[in-house]
């Protein structure tokens, strides 16, 4: 048993330490499950001579859950084999459940996934009382669902209505949550106390019997044949289809697991999650939600994309440039990550509005209860609004957000820059302009970087670094450092006109609005974006944006272009948003409406002038709408990385789900590529710049791994 150790005292009990070799936490790996299975059958041998087993960990976590690697190198024909060996895990925790001598789970720390399951598989559970810990189930979040019997036990424990969030929607909870829920049945203080409480409830409990195996037991709330469950399962498809528009399998053989499951016998309940689960695992969406959720997410929290050399780095004090929507919200940012900022306007008065904004979030905590008031004033105190450039000095990070005007960046440059730290960095929020060219106002352009922030702030995990030609490997990795310190996540991409994100998703809105030129309903390109899994619709999305804003990077980039002695090439769309903005004085959702209308108090509507573009005869393929919207962003960012402003693949996939909202099922618009098979996009794409244009057009990188048969790894 290289995975599980085995040991029996004196009194008899058994304790069985998951203690998975060369690794910091343990994982449902091949040889952790024939380690478990001996260990099991070997307690089951013994249980003659056994008063309790104790099942505990010699990580500092409880259990990580299922080995991923071995998930993604599944194929369609394994999925008999994925069942038996799941199969094969439950027989030994029904072993336990059987075995007439009582089981508990030391929970030392977080137990997610499978993790939790081990810890369900006990009759008695006691926990540290740690708020770090996390419980539960995330497997929805990867395209999988707990099935090792956290669907059917938590359904039973805990009834369909009050499981629905945990299983479904894969919400996670800490231990005192677990034990108002009962699924904790002891917090302890500390470690040590672990062991003791489990030792003194198996002397005080020899034969206990786990509630689906007592003939009493009752699901609560009631089966699906209970009218209030019967009425609630009507509704719940309906509504998760609204949600995930069938692009999400999991959620839906969650939902059918808990329902089916709830319906017939224990065992026969747990075959049935063994067979939904077994289905998920060789599929390609769970293929496509681990390699971003698990692997890129990873490879950028791990900091795989930060120069190597630089020593780890933390900002002490921060200067924000500008107190509006970006500006407050980067100041949010830091105050709740306890870095103490200063944010600094053109009045004092606007700076105050600006820490307002903070203010107001922290009051919706309070109200429920996430934080407490006294905590709420100590975050508001780290933010110092000020007018005074005077206030900056001695920070060791300024970041600028104010307005995208070159004249005005560099302004601000020149007079903050002197006030800064020691070696300290500067940086810009801007979302389109050049970071070469705006570092050009520095004195120091191996100290500038871009750090684009998405909006809002408070909502928006990813942040864009841009680096400059000439900023330095300590400027980038001290910029990696501080987003990470704040509690986002980082991407780099190497200079260029609109970076990565911002010029893919110029691409997105770009394309809807070519399609309603071409006399498509807007209702219908709307829900295609929908559809194809985007957020919003691509009129919907840049009218927050603004589509003024669109108008005003077109023109600075002509203007940069001609400047260059390069030619300015208008995209298809881009006439019609010049119109709404310039004739039909529509500039956007802030101006008042664009291609939407927002009645005060009601929801918006698409505006009904939009009926002007529409064209009797315009025909459209649900599919190919589709299509477009999504080969379009996937063909751009492969061209991103063939020019080198992404360096890698991770950075793709996780810029474009959290920066774009490139849909979560593809797992980012390079694993979308990978998915959907090489040779097969560069055909659909063909077909696409063949009807459309050379805007779908694939570039070389693309057709040279397409006939070398590889992926983008």
């Amino acid at each position: 048993m290289t995975s599980v150790r085995y040991d029996k005292d004196s009194d008899g009990i058994v304790t069985l330490t998951f203690d998975e070799p060369n690794s910091p936490v343990n994982v449902m790996s091949a040889a952790w499950q024939a380690s478990f299975n001996e260990a099991v059958d070997r307690v089951d041998a013994e249980k003659e001579s056994i008063r309790g087993v104790i099942l505990a960990s010699a990580k500092s976590t409880f259990f990580a859950g299922a080995d991923l690697k071995a998930v993604v190198s599944l194929k369609e024909s394994d999925a008999p084999q994925a069942f038996r060996e799941i199969e094969a895990i439950k027989a030994r925790f029904r072993k336990l459940d059987k075995l007439g001598k009582p089981v508990v789970a030391a929970v030392n720390g977080t137990a997610l996934g499978g993790g939790f399951e081990i810890v369900l598989a006990a009759h008695h559970r006691v926990a540290i009382d740690d708020p770090k810990t996390q419980l539960g189930f995330p497997e929805v979040s990867l395209g999988l669902l707990p099935g090792a019997g956290g669907v059917t036990k938590m359904t039973r424990l805990l009834g369909l209505e009050t499981a629905f969030p945990y299983l479904v929607e894969g919400k996670l909870f800490g231990v005192r949550e677990g034990a108002k829920l009962g699924l904790i049945h002891e917090l302890v203080a500390t470690a040590e106390g672990l062991i003791a409480h489990a030792k003194a409830w198996i002397d005080a409990n020899p034969s206990p019997i786990q509630p689906w195996d007592d003939p009493k037991h009752r699901i609560p709330g009631g089966t699906p044949s209970t009218p209030k469950i019967a009425q609630m399962l009507a509704v719940a498809p309906a509504v998760l289809t609204e949600k995930t528009r069938h692009n999400y399998p999991a959620p839906e053989a969650i939902m059918a697991c808990m329902a089916e499951g709830a319906a017939v016998d224990y065992d026969t309940a747990m075959r049935i999650e063994s067979r939904h689960l077994a289905r998920l695992m060789v599929g390609q969406n769970a293929k496509n939600m681990i390699k971003a959720f698990f692997f890129d997410m990873n490879a950028v929290k791990s900091g795989a994309s930060r120069p190597k050399g630089p020593a780890k780095w933390k900002a002490t004090k921060v200067g924000i440039l500008g107190a509006g929507m970006m500006g407050a919200g980067i100041a949010w940012a830091n105050a709740t990550r306890r870095t103490p900022c200063v944010l600094k306007d053109t009045d004092l008065a606007r700076a105050e509005k600006g820490r307002d904004y903070t203010a107001k979030l922290l009051e919706k905590r309070v109200k429920r209860g996430r934080t407490s008031e006294a905590e709420a004033q100590a975050t508001l105190g780290l933010i110092t609004p000020t007018a005074s450039n005077d206030a900056l000095a001695g920070c060791d990070l300024v970041i600028e957000a104010v307005f995208e005007n070159r004249d005005l960046k560099a302004k601000v440059t020149k007079e903050v820059e002197p006030l800064l730290a020691p070696n300290g960095i500067f940086a810009s929020n801007t979302s389109t302009l050049p970071i070469t060219g705006l570092a050009k106002a520095s004195a120091h352009p191996d100290r500038f970087v871009g750090l684009h922030f998405f909006s809002p702030v408070d909502k928006m995990q990813l942040v864009e670094i841009i680096r400059g030609k000439e900023t330095s490997d300590e400027t980038l990795a001290r910029a990696y450092d501080y987003v990470l310190q704040i509690g986002k996540l980082p991407i780099v991409v190497n200079d260029s006109r609109g970076f990565f994100t911002s010029r893919v998703f110029g691409t997105f809105v770009m394309e809807g609005v070519a399609m309603l030129g071409e006399g498509i309903p807007a209702a219908v390109i709307e829900n295609a974006g929908r559809q194809a899994g985007m957020p919003v619709g691509p009129l919907a999305v840049v009218d927050e944006t603004s589509l003024s804003l669109a108008v005003h990077v077109r023109e600075q980039m002509r203007k940069d272009l001609e400047a260059e002695g390069k030619p300015y090439l208008p995209q298809p769309g881009e006439e019609l948003v010049f119109r709404m903005v310039d004739e039909f004085k529509r500039p956007g959702r802030a101006g008042g409406g664009g291609f939407y209308d927002y009645p005060q108090g009601a929801p918006k509507t698409l505006w009904p002038g939009l009926g002007q573009f529409e064209k009797p005869g315009a025909k459209w393929d649900m599919q190919e709408l589709k299509d477009r919207l999504l080969y379009r962003q996937a063909v751009e960012t492969a061209r991103c990385l063939e020019e080198g402003v992404l360096a890698n693949v991770h950075d793709a996939n996780i810029g474009s789900i959290f920066g774009i909202g490139f849909p979560a099922w593809t797992g980012g618009a390079l694993q979308f590529v990978n998915s959907e098979g090489l040779a097969k996009f560069v055909k659909r794409a063909d077909e696409l710049a063949a009807k459309f244009g050379p805007r779908f057009a694939v570039p070389k990188i693309v057709r040279d791994k397409a006939a070398k048969g590889e992926l983008f790894a």
